[in-house]
């Protein structure tokens, strides 16, 4: 019955867009996985479970529609492979790997940083960055919560201060 429900969901769908009062033409949704919908999630874990990393010693993590592909440094040189092969995947499952939220983080020991000559070269068209958001916490290149509790802190700051202000 719940396959029979999903594909009943998927089967036919089309979106149009209100603005201003004016509605769109109707256009055919053709994506196995629709963002924003209550199933969107669900719907990812089924479709993606079969994405694996493809060099030994590398690992994958998901969550909703997020992807993490974790890379050790002793791995550096299967990233290109490792992300034109999520390309290929996304391509064969009707979905797209959105390149504008596609980064790299190079992560070290505190106290070790490192010089930018001594990292692996960037991926091509992909930016490296030093800290990245997972789940809702900011984790720096470096293993470090600090930037988190600051952003977590003056959040706070504010919310007191319009308080007060009140």
């Amino acid at each position: 019955m719940l396959y029979g429900l999903y594909v009943n969901f998927l089967d036919n769908r089309s979106h149009c867009t209100k603005f201003h009062g004016e509605f769109s033409n109707f256009i055919n949704i053709l994506a196995s996985v629709i963002q924003g919908s209550v199933i969107g999630p669900a719907s990812y874990a089924i479709h993606a479970g079969d994405l694996r990393p493809i060099a030994d010693g590398n690992d994958m993590v998901k969550y909703a529609d997020d992807t993490y592909l974790v890379v050790p440094e002793v791995n550096s040189a299967s990233c290109e492979g490792e992300l034109k092969h999520i390309d290929q995947w996304a391509t064969d499952n009707n979905l797209r790997l959105n390149q504008a939220k596609t980064v790299e983080i190079v992560f070290y020991a505190q106290g070790r940083h490192r010089a930018e000559e001594e990292l692996p070269p960037s991926l091509p068209g992909i930016q490296r960055v030093s800290s990245i958001k997972v789940l809702g916490l900011t984790i720096s290149n470096n293993l470090s919560m600090a930037g988190h509790v600051s952003a977590l802190l003056d959040t706070c700051a504010r919310i007191l201060y319009g308080l007060r202000v009140l």
